[in-house]
């Protein structure tokens, strides 16, 4: 045994088509057919689809109309968050029951390190096992790479769909890397795409030949660590995965108050916040607590594990709900709070299944505003209107 070996073995996990795949163990039926997760109406998105859809075009984010239009043969379900939230927990837990150390990515895909089972089980083997162990538990087909670094690991997985499984061996990444396209290259948006393509760097292969000095004078820092990439090399670890990561807020006022108007309009103003913070981090929240301290300083909080979301409209109903179960003293109020926990990255636009395009649309102007003017740039008309007759009144 080489104790100065320090290779690293990094293993990227993703449930193939989720969504569909929930949906298939929910009702046999669909197993094989053309299938879309969604909004029900023509104005809805697209929020997940079978690879029996996609080679008609079909993709997420898509509007239904368009969608079935490409694939008019296609199933319709719409969205069942509810389902998809309990089997992301039912995986998570055994990856994490499974392995050392854990990411989770996403609602739907995970990365382990595996540095060290190499000398003991060897990673190949042990990789095989867990594949077969989340199948057996949650009847989800999962896809997996393994790699030395989280950047191949992840590309690789690609290769692998459906239900399968690739290695990439140590010092062969940057030969691995080399053929594909540069879209397949995490860190490549659409505009840096197009740039590239007008320089006639169509591979990875090309993007990985340009100098450092000449990729950092055109994209600046990103550019330096595309360069790396291109070359196979991504030193970035994996963040340990904790149910605690949590992002909150809470206000203590000047003058305690039982006004249910305004402490109703506090809670919508945190909870906008809030919901602004996850999308720009681009978070779900799978928890919700809500605290209350009284005037007396008795204090109470209540927590409520929630399908992942980071909608206002959904975590606006949940923090109502838990403040109606807290407030039964009818006291005076000296403080609120409000936390979201269990976080785990994901796009807000998967929990918007009844939303139409437009209204997908108005979240992201709003949330563009809030970026470029500041978090208070665009509230609701209650959370202003009962604050400033707040801060009016000397005897409110």
């Amino acid at each position: 045994m080489d104790l100065f070996d320090n290779k690293r073995f990094v293993a990227h996990l993703d449930l193939d088509t989720f969504f569909v795949s929930v949906e298939r163990l929910k009702n046999s039926k669909f197993i094989g057919k053309p299938l879309i997760v969604g909004g029900m109406s023509d104005r809805a998105v697209v929020s997940a689809c079978s690879y029996e859809t996609r080679k008609f075009g079909v993709h997420s984010a898509m509007p239904m109309k368009l969608a079935m239009r490409l694939c008019p043969h296609a199933i319709v379900v719409r969205g069942d968050m509810d389902s998809y939230s309990y089997y992301s927990r039912v995986v998570t837990d055994v990856v994490r029951e499974t392995v050392p150390v854990m990411e989770k990515a996403s609602v739907d895909e995970f990365y382990v390190d595996l540095t060290g089972v190499d000398r003991f089980f060897g990673c190949s083997q042990f990789m095989i096992e867990l594949k077969n162990r989340i199948k057996k538990e949650s009847g989800l087909p999962i896809s997996y790479a393994l790699a030395s670094n989280k950047l191949i690991s992840k590309v690789a997985t690609d290769d692998a769909k459906p239900d399968g499984r690739k290695e990439i061996l140590h010092g062969l990444e940057k030969d691995y890397l080399a053929p594909l396209k540069i879209q397949r290259m995490p860190g490549i948006g659409e505009k840096t795409s197009v740039l590239l393509l007008q320089m006639g760097v169509s591979t990875i292969k090309i993007l990985s030949e340009i100098p450092v000095p000449m990729m950092h004078n055109l994209l600046g820092k990103n550019g330096i660590d595309l360069s790396r990439k291109a070359n196979g090399i991504d030193p970035s670890p994996i963040i340990s995965y904790s149910e605690q990561k949590s992002i909150g807020t809470e206000e203590t006022f000047m003058q305690d108050t039982i006004d249910m108007q305004f402490l109703n309009s506090e809670l919508i103003r945190m909870t906008e916040r809030l919901t602004f913070q996850l999308r720009k981090q681009e978070r779900l929240t799978g928890c919700v607590t809500v605290k209350l301290r009284y005037a007396n300083f008795d204090t109470v909080s209540k927590q409520m594990v929630i399908s992942y979301t980071a909608s206002d409209t959904v975590l606006l109903k949940k923090v109502k709900e838990l403040f109606a179960k807290l407030y039964d003293k009818r006291m005076l109020v000296r403080l609120i709070g409000v936390r979201f926990s269990h976080l785990v990255q994901g796009s807000q636009q998967i929990n918007l299944f009844e939303d139409t395009e437009e209204a997908v649309r108005l979240y992201q102007a709003m949330d563009a505003m809030r970026a470029r003017y500041g978090d208070e740039a665009i509230k609701r008309a209650i959370s202003v209107k009962e604050r400033e007759k707040r801060e009016r009144s000397p005897h409110f």
